[in-house]
């Protein structure tokens, strides 16, 4: 009897397990599209992944999800730090739980940003921007897709001015501030699909649209994919269509998704007879690796007639869909990414997009393999093989011997036979300017670094825009190179002798390295100095340590109409038992004040030689005997970060915390008695603090003397 139990028990958990692989089976294959190439996709619908009122649930049509906008920056952070991911968790989790994939839409928008971040600095977007980036990564640790940046080309958007200065601006390839977003998403999603997605890519933008994504490839961005959103489609012909796709492909050859498709038709067999002619041209494509159809109910997104049910009934279209990705056609079309994963991430990494014909370069191949090992990379330039590399890291010296555009390729060869492939290109001028140091000395740092003396070449290749006279302005967009030695590791202050007469000027130091674009430095504002030709010291730290070695800086003017002369970069050495710490003083003072700072220093192990004094990061003096003040007498209103930093005579040094002073307007005099006074009674300022005796006159209020403005 125990006996038969125990088998009754057995052959019900069996057939259990049976029933439950049978149902998760039909889970996986319950959805429009078996082709194991590509899926097809669509979005929420208001908010939600079922859609409800008598539509069939979201698993038994698609296999790929998108958040219409429940991902986007302004959705999720409408109120700075405070994240709200229920929607694009939703989504994701349902595509998890159903067995299929998931593209996160979108991490950098013109369009759909919080409205806080338009009264932040640039370099405080910046912040606020990787913040962002990195609670996405914290939110999902592993995501297949994403659409990196949405919508891009020119002023399609009207915040792209604003994105595009957010993320470091155009720089040396006109498109940097791209190539840092995608370097960025790539940095905490290296094995997600990485995608540029547009709008008016396939009728009204398509040269830029290339141009773009040609110049993002080019540059060894990691970009893995292009979206074509497809909204626009409505009333082209199929060969029209067909032949602009072929004419992306051989422009970018790479995969392609159709990312919003939809066909915005009222009339139902117009619609039908549309969706006739677009779908099968995308799915049948070859480089297609997907289709995200952009909303399914009528009524339920942007696109006002797109939608395929009316009512919870199929539209022409709907049933046409059901009909066409039954047929062999569609079951058997092939696409770039089985499974819609990544196996491979190949990116041909330049050391400059346009270089000078006959000089040597450095060209990187950024080459890994999700699920298998390397057993070769070949690298090819005009279809000529230039060497065979069987070890990482896949790093080529190149000498271009042929101008203008030169095509080069790179071939992944896995242990077990099968391949990867990845294409680019280099702009090779032909030109006497060589490169090379402006005095021919490389500049050794620790070491001052001469503006004007940026290194010699061609316009466009190692500057632009560029002047040789420090007391000519900068330019918006003006870049600079400079090669330089670094003679030792570790972590680097600098200090820019500057000039202005506003407070609008800014730049930042980058290196275009071979891995990745550094930003060497913040976006560094340059306060108004009194004038273009009363020249201050700026300080600031370089954001991460400097290797020796040879290095090109790029000097870039985000924005201009300073004048520059110098940066002086020193090695930072924090001594030990050393201490830097601004005494308290009032925060609020008036223009005209003379405001004293003083420091409490100490340093045991070398005697202290100088402190310095900052206000916005502009020096403001520096004193060398104990106590150690400096008078800071403020000419414009405004809140003034104030920093100190010792100094010992060994070179080791500590910076104090900053703390902030508010300068207001002066003391109106219209309430005051003015007199004229040397005698010896003390003098304050209007907030009570005593101040020196080189003042000519003074105001009385309530019985005090004070120091007249």
């Amino acid at each position: 009897m125990y006996a038969n139990i125990i088998f009754i028990f057995r052959m019900k958990k069996i057939l259990s397990i049976a029933t439950l692989c049978l149902l998760s089976t039909l889970g996986m294959r319950a959805q429009l599209s078996s082709n194991p190439y590509k899926f097809l996709g669509n979005i929420t619908t208001r908010g939600n992944v079922e859609a409800g009122g008598g539509v069939p649930s979201y698993y038994t049509l698609w296999n790929q999800i998108t958040c219409e906008n429940e991902s986007k920056w302004s959705s999720v952070e409408g109120n700075r730090g405070n994240f709200n991911w229920a929607g694009a968790e939703r989504a994701f989790n349902y595509a998890k739980q159903h067995h299929f994939t998931y593209k996160y839409h979108a991490l950098v928008w013109g369009a759909q940003y919080p409205g806080w971040l338009e009264s932040l600095s640039p370099k405080n977007r910046f912040a606020a921007l990787t913040n962002w980036f990195d609670n996405a990564k914290a939110k999902f640790k592993t995501l297949p897709m994403i659409d990196v940046v949405n919508e891009a080309v020119g002023r399609h958007q009207e915040g792209n001015p604003m994105m595009k200065e957010t993320l470091g601006g155009g720089g040396k390839t006109g498109y940097d501030w791209l190539i840092k977003a995608f370097d960025m998403a790539y940095q905490r999603w290296p094995d997600a699909i990485l995608i540029y997605n547009d709008y008016n890519s396939i009728r009204w933008d398509v040269d830029n649209y290339i141009t773009l994504v040609q110049t993002l490839r080019d540059a060894g961005a990691p970009i893995d994919a292009y979206g074509n959103q497809a909204h626009e489609l409505s009333d082209i012909s199929e060969t029209e269509l067909k032949n602009v796709l072929k004419r992306q492909q051989d422009a970018l050859k790479m995969p392609m998704f159709a990312t919003e498709l939809d066909i915005d038709i009222a009339n139902d067999s117009l619609q039908k007879a549309q969706y006739q002619k677009v779908l099968p041209a995308f799915w049948e494509a070859p480089y297609c690796a997907g289709v995200t159809l952009w909303g399914y109910v009528l009524g339920a997104t942007w696109v006002g007639n797109s939608g395929l049910y009316r009512d919870g009934a199929e539209r022409q279209a709907m049933t046409w869909i059901k009909e066409y990705m039954e047929s062999d056609a569609a079951k058997n079309a092939v696409g770039p990414l089985p499974g819609t994963k990544k196996e491979a991430s190949i990116y041909i990494r330049p050391a400059a997009l346009k270089v000078l014909k006959d000089e040597a370069m450095l060209i990187k191949v950024r080459a890994s393999l999700a699920t298998k090992t390397i057993e070769k990379v070949d690298f090819y330039v005009n279809n000529e093989l230039v060497t065979t590399m069987t070890e990482a890291p896949y790093i080529v010296e190149y000498t271009p011997t042929t101008s203008g555009w030169n095509n080069t390729k790179a071939v992944v060869t896995a242990t077990d036979g099968s391949t990867y492939e990845r294409y680019g290109r280099i702009n090779v001028v032909s030109s006497k300017n060589k490169h090379e140091p402006y005095n021919e000395t490389v500049f050794e740092l620790p070491g001052t670094i001469n503006i004007n003396e940026y290194d010699k070449g061609q316009t466009g290749v190692n500057f632009n825009n560029a002047s040789r006279t420090v007391t000519d302005a900068m330019k918006d967009g003006q870049w600079m190179e400079y090669t330089v030695d670094v003679k030792e590791d570790g972590l680097y202050s600098f200090d820019a002798t500057v000039a202005s007469s506003n407070a609008n000027g800014m730049f930042h130091f980058a290196e275009y390295g071979l891995d990745s674009l550094s930003f060497l430095t913040e976006f560094v504002e340059v306060p108004k100095t009194g004038g273009k030709t009363e020249w201050k010291t700026l300080h600031g730290r370089l954001q991460t340590p400097l290797t020796a070695g040879r290095h090109v800086f790029t000097l870039l003017v985000g924005k201009g109409n300073f004048c520059f002369k110098d940066i002086t970069f020193n090695r930072i050495e924090e001594g030990e038992g050393m201490s830097c710490r601004l005494k308290n003083f009032n925060p609020h003072y008036g223009v005209g004040d003379v405001i004293p700072i003083e420091m409490k220093v100490t340093s045991k192990n070398s005697p202290i030689s100088h402190v310095s004094v900052y206000a916005n990061n502009l020096l403001v003096g520096t004193s060398t005997v104990s106590p150690y003040t400096v008078n800071f007498v403020p000419s414009e209103m405004g809140t003034y970060a104030i920093t100190a930093i010792v100094t010992a005579e060994d070179g080791t040094m500590k910076e104090s915390t900053a703390r902030n002073l508010v300068v207001d307007s002066p003391y109106p005099l219209d309430i005051c008695t003015v007199e004229n006074d040397a005698s010896d009674a003390p003098a304050y300022n209007l907030m009570g603090v005593p101040v020196g005796d080189d003042y000519r006159g003074i105001v009385i209020i309530n019985g005090k003397k004070v120091i007249k403005r």
